[in-house]
Parts: C-alpha cells; structure tokens; sequence
C-alpha cells in the first residue's frame, strides 16, 4: 500500500486548540461534562464542520451523532470513524476528542480533494462515554449496541439530581433516529494509549487487539452521625472508618492479583463536618483485568470483605454492581488494516491491549472495530496534564486514512 492521501496536520492541530476552548479550565485542559451547555457548545460546532465538509448529520433518541459522507455503493454500510467529545471533570485535551477530531480531518481531507470511496464513511460522536456525569460510561454507544435501553439511559442521574433525560432535552440533543437505527458496516477508533507503553518504547502507534474487562460497583456504608467531642470511641458507629477499611480492601484485591487495578475514585463523606461523626459514606469502586474468570475472583472477594467489615464494625453496608463490561477482542481484518496503515505511513508500531474502556468496546458486539492508539505524555490521562504532541495527533490520523482507505478497497 503507498500513501496518497495526505492529512493537514497544523489544521488538525488547530481544530482541537479551538474545541479546547469549549469547557477549557485555568489549568489547560477541559471540563465538559456530557449533556452540559459545554458538550451542546462543541456539538453545535462539530455538526456545522461535518456539514461544511458535505456530510450529513444524524442524531439519534440518546444524542449520539452521525456525519455521513456518501460513497459509489449506497449498498454498503458507512465505515465509521469516531470516539467521544465529553471529558472528566478535570480533563485533558485529546482523550476521545483526537478520535473525532482527526475523523473530522479525514473527511475535510477526502472531501477538500473530492477523493470518492467506494463505501459510504461516517464520523461518530458517542454521547457519555466518560461516566463522570452520568453512570455507567459509554452509555450512548452501549444504547446504540443494545446493550442498554433508551429507558435505562434516560433514568441515569447525576450527582446533582438532573437525570439523562432532562439534561437532553436541556440542551436539545434528542435526536429523532431510533438507537441503533443508523447502520455501521465497520468502526475504526483512534485514542491516546492512556498509559505509558508506546512512549516508553518509542512507538507512535499501538495496533489495539482488545480492551481488558471492567467492572463497576458502588457502595454505601451507613452507621450513625453523634458529635465527636461526646461519644465514646468504644460506643461509635463510623462509616467512615468502616469506608476505609473497604478502600484498603480494593487495594489488596487487586495487587494480589497482577495485571488487575482497583480503584475507589469517588467518595462521599455525609454529613461532612468536622465535628460530626460521619454517617454514611458513598463511594465507587472499578476493577479491571483481561479475564472474565479473574474479574469474578476479584467480585468474590470484594463481597467477602463486605460480609467480614460488617462483623467487625457493626455498620450496614450496601454494595451494587452496577456496570460491567467484558473482556474484548477486535476484528483482526481491521487490524491488519490499521498494521497496513501504520507501515504506509512508515511508522513504528506494536500490538497493544487497552486498559481503559472505550466505545469500540460496545459497537464490536454489533460491528467489524477495532483501534488506533498513539502516545501521550508519561502515560498521563484524566488530568488537565494531558498532552500529546502534535505529530503524534498527526501520525495517528494518517493511520486512520491509511486503515479506513484499506478497508474501503474490498468494497471496489
């Protein structure tokens, strides 16, 4: 395969300087909570640049959106690109946002030359994939596939309050297309690692074979609230040191099982005063690992230590699964794709497995995915840190045309 086509890597560059603006923090990263004037603020931004460069767009009922560029064959489904331009709290730059961006720059790119492929490619915006605001994460794409109902999503609430659905409406991105409605022959995701690897290594690409299993959990330890000046400490009902012996708990759960992770990344402490002895707790958990078995070893053992806290302390505790999603492995035909991509371009690559979800994971249960990962600095993601050099955005999104090209050469 040579290389033809070319993207504009200062163009790319630009785009994602200017939606960094939309939610943009003192710090220099992003805050721009899914369904928040923000997200609607970027949003009304993406469809006008997929528009401008001859695209069609659709939103669906849970806010996803599609830009489809025709092809020769209406027979074919699109070949889609995209990721997510939602961000945590305190987010960075390019995690998701570099996956839509350099789709964006991909059509401008087709479509500034007026190069026609054979099938129709598409650029997608899943709604919510981060989970900050509205539990679980990838919930647009997991509607999309199935895997969730409108429904569910709609019921999803934020710490605030405000629900899913309100928060749409608020912002007027319920779509009239049907959830899955829209057809997908083939998805390529482009995504910072998110880690180290690549960087370590001094590889530009990550040719990603699957994303590790994760699962979800929230709990809530209840005891009683007393003034801490007069209860004894013999007489007390903490929920708080009832919380921290479970947050230990996670830690040991995973490091006695490598290459797992265990995180408690959200805690809430009520009533939160100083001189008041908590009274409940809330707080999640997330445990990762590539196998399903492990992961259930991991679930087992997080119960048991519930079941032994509450001996020990005499507090109730509430643990919920709320969300998992399984081990993953993608398509080796768009695999070979991306491998063929990066060798056109001349550029150092490895095989890789993510540890973070994506929303690749879902739309692989319904269509042909895989992706694309390049490196970010020290490993560094979910932080206002974030950084990826803009050679790296640039390689990543000329491997994108490279793979999207390939596969788009079966349809001729």
């Amino acid at each position: 395969m040579r290389q033809n086509l070319q993207i504009d890597p200062k163009r790319l560059w630009d785009m994602l300087m200017t939606t960094a603006a939309f939610g943009g923090t003192p710090r220099g990263g992003i805050c721009r909570l899914t369904l928040s004037d923000h997200d609607k603020a970027v949003r009304d931004w993406f469809r006008a640049e997929c528009e401008a460069a001859g695209c069609t767009v659709t939103v669906d009922e849970v806010g996803n959106m599609f830009a489809l560029r025709p092809g020769r064959r209406a027979d074919v489904a699109p070949i889609a690109m995209g990721s997510h331009l939602d961000t945590q709290p305190t987010g960075g730059k390019f995690d998701g946002i570099l996956g839509v961006l350099a789709g964006l720059e991909v059509l401008k790119t087709l479509h500034g030359l007026g190069y026609e492929t054979n099938a129709p490619v598409m650029l997608v915006n899943w709604t919510n994939e981060e989970g900050s605001r509205f539990a679980p994460a990838m919930l647009g794409s997991g509607v999309y596939a199935g895997v969730f109902d409108r429904a569910y999503a709609d019921s999803r609430t934020d710490r605030k309050g405000i629900t899913f659905a309100e928060a749409i409406e608020a912002i007027g991105y319920r779509g009239a297309a049907k959830a899955g409605s829209v057809p997908i022959g083939a998805m390529f995701e482009l995504h910072i690692e998110q880690g180290p690897i690549l960087e370590a290594e001094g590889k530009t690409v990550g040719i990603v074979q699957g994303v590790q299993g994760i699962r979800w959990y929230e709990v809530t330890v209840t005891g009683q609230e007393a003034h801490t000046g007069s209860t004894p400490m013999t007489m007390r009902r903490n929920a708080l040191l009832g919380a921290t012996k479970l947050i230990e708990a996670v830690d040991a759960i995973a490091l006695a099982r490598p290459p797992s992770v265990g995180t408690v990344g959200l805690v809430e402490v009520k009533p939160n005063s100083r001189n008041v002895i908590p009274g409940e707790v809330f707080f999640s958990i997330d445990f990762r690992h590539p196998e399903e078995g492990v992961l259930d070893d991991m679930e087992a053992a997080l119960y048991a230590a519930v079941e032994a806290v509450k001996v020990q302390t005499g507090l109730e505790i509430a643990c919920d699964a709320i969300w998992s999603s399984p081990p993953v492995v993608f398509h080796p035909e768009l695999i070979a794709c991306v491998r063929e991509g990066a060798q056109a371009a001349g550029l150092p690559a490895r095989d890789i497995i993510s540890g973070p979800g994506h929303d690749s994971c879902y739309v692989n249960r319904v269509a042909p995915t895989t992706m694309i990962f390049v490196p970010c600095k020290d490993g560094i993601s979910h932080n206002e840190a974030e950084s990826t050099e803009p050679e790296e955005c640039a390689a990543g999104a000329q491997v994108l045309l490279n793979a999207v090209l390939a596969y788009d050469r079966k349809f001729a």
